[in-house]
Parts: structure tokens; C-alpha cells; sequence
């Protein structure tokens, strides 16, 4: 068995696969099959394209039922699932707040109060209906816009993994960013070294062996905007609408990148009762919170 890695840019970030076969052209028979299925998922369920289906299903299903994929209905149903454990500090209505945080990131300036004010009445999770009879969904107001930001690169994650394994490869690896999924271990291996960064210069590194789980990490540290003095990171809390303002950094370490991936958004935004709790209801999830 050899080792083989490719890189390609899927759901707007650099996506990694490490696989080990037979021969290359098995390799690359696979991993080019893996990358397709990204593909199309990146075309469900992006907010950045406006053909995406997620974004069609904005459209047109304000306060009537529209049926959808059983993919993004699962999606969908996983994150309502969260925001209702989280009392909604998981919330993929945020969209209309992300795009303000983009668009002070671009101005180097807050929206107005009024402006802000708007985009709340367009967000919190209780507005999104999910129907399992019809599998179909169902927006309370106008103007809504659903971000699958927090969720979807996990899932992709499982789901290349799934692909490859479909190619005959039962040991991979596969990084969206800060989220990734790994099967079996390399070949005379325990398992994949993976490194959990530092807060700061000050703590060291946490090195895990991993096997046929998820590890996703997210955080305040690096997509951040300095305005008047006080810094906002990309993370919006749901409740206020406003960025993160302290540092925070969450690893969570789960089954599965469609939770862990959601998880450690979550918890960015939650207190230590709010992770103990997590913990409580997930069991055989590992969480590492670091706050400053």
C-alpha cells in the first residue's frame, strides 16, 4: 500500500485527501470520485451560489412547504435537532447577520443599530418548520437565508469518506479546514497523528491518534475584524448578532463530522455549563474548550 495525497478547493477552502492504495491510478480513481461528490454537495447546499438548492429553497418557501433532498432534509433536521439542545446558540438562520459581519469586515464598520435590529427579526431557529411525512420545509418570514456554514463541511467530510471506502480505499483521510473524518489507520499505524493547535504561544500543542472518527475545530483566532478598537471574530453569536469578542477555541472529537463539526460551533458560543451539558447528551464525544 502507498500513500497518496491530493488538494482541491471545495466549499471555499483547501480540502485534503491522504488515502493509501494499491496503485495511483486506484488513488486517483477515487479520490477524483470523492472530490465529484463535493462538488455536489457544495451545489446543495452553499450559501455563496444563488442556484445552490438551499438557496432556492429561501425563495420559495416562505410560509408555504417546499420538498427537498433527503440529503439536505437530513442536514436540516440534524442542525434543528442542535439549536433546540443549544437553546440556540446553533442557529442556521444566522445568514442574514453573517452577511453583515462580511460586509463590516469589508467596511471596517459596524452596521447600525436599526440595520442589525432588521436582520434579528429575520433570524432564530423556531422560524425554520421541518415536516418528516413530506420532507419538506417551511419558512416563517421573508428574507431569510439559511447558513450551513457550521454543519455542511463535516457532513461533506463523511460523505467523501464513504465514497472512497465505495473505491475499494479503507484508509483515508479527508480535511475541510478546520473539520476532518478519518477511517482506518495507516498501514502499520495505530492510528493518524492529528495536532489540536495552541490558544496562544503560551499552552503547547495536544497531539491525538485517531481512527474511524471526526475531529472538527473552530474558533475566534484567526477570521477576525479590529473595529474602534475591539475586536470581532467571524463567529456570530445567534443572540446577539454581533461577532465573538473574546478568544475562543473548541476541538471536538465525535463518530461523525456531521457532529462534531456542528458541535464545535456550537460550543463557541457557549459557556462551561452550556459544554458540560453538550457532553452530558453526547456521550463518547471528546470536547477540548479553551477560552481567554
Amino acid at each position: 500500500m502507498e500513500r497518496y495525497e491530493y488538494t482541491q478547493i471545495r466549499m471555499g477552502v483547501e480540502t485534503r485527501m491522504v488515502v493509501y492504495a494499491p496503485s495511483e491510478s486506484v488513488a486517483l480513481r477515487a479520490c477524483r470520485a470523492a472530490y465529484s461528490r463535493l462538488s455536489a454537495l457544495e451545489a446543495m447546499m452553499s450559501d455563496y451560489r444563488p442556484d445552490s438548492e438551499l438557496m432556492r429553497l429561501c425563495q420559495t418557501a416562505v410560509r408555504r412547504w417546499v420538498k427537498v433532498s433527503p440529503e439536505l432534509f437530513y442536514v436540516l433536521w440534524h442542525a434543528q435537532k442542535l439549536a433546540k439542545q443549544t437553546d440556540g446558540a446553533f442557529d442556521i438562520t444566522v445568514g442574514p447577520l453573517t452577511a453583515l459581519w462580511r460586509e463590516a469586515r469589508a467596511k471596517q464598520k459596524l452596521p447600525d443599530d436599526a440595520t442589525l435590529q432588521q436582520a434579528l427579526t429575520r433570524t432564530g431557529w423556531q422560524k425554520v418548520a421541518l415536516s418528516l411525512r413530506r420532507r419538506a420545509v417551511r419558512l416563517a418570514v421573508e428574507g431569510m437565508r439559511l447558513d450551513l456554514g457550521g454543519i455542511a463541511k463535516g457532513y461533506a467530510c463523511d460523505c467523501a469518506l464513504r465514497v472512497l471506502r465505495q473505491h475499494g480505499i479503507t484508509r483515508a483521510l479527508v480535511q475541510m479546514g478546520g473539520d476532518l473524518a478519518v477511517s482506518a489507520p495507516p498501514p502499520n499505524q495505530k492510528g493518524w497523528r492529528i495536532e489540536i493547535p495552541p490558544l496562544s504561544s503560551r499552552e503547547e500543542p495536544v497531539f491525538l491518534t485517531l481512527a474511524n472518527c471526526a475531529l472538527s475545530t473552530s474558533g475566534s483566532t484567526e477570521q477576525f475584524v479590529v473595529i474602534d478598537g475591539v475586536r470581532y471574530a467571524h463567529i456570530v453569536d445567534p443572540r446577539t448578532g454581533l461577532g465573538l469578542r473574546h478568544l475562543v477555541q473548541v476541538s471536538v472529537k465525535a463518530p461523525s463530522g456531521i457532529v462534531s463539526d456542528s458541535l464545535a460551533t456550537a460550543l463557541c458560543v457557549m459557556d462551561a455549563e452550556g459544554v458540560a451539558r453538550i457532553k452530558h447528551l453526547y456521550r463518547g464525544v471528546e470536547v477540548w474548550y479553551k477560552v481567554a
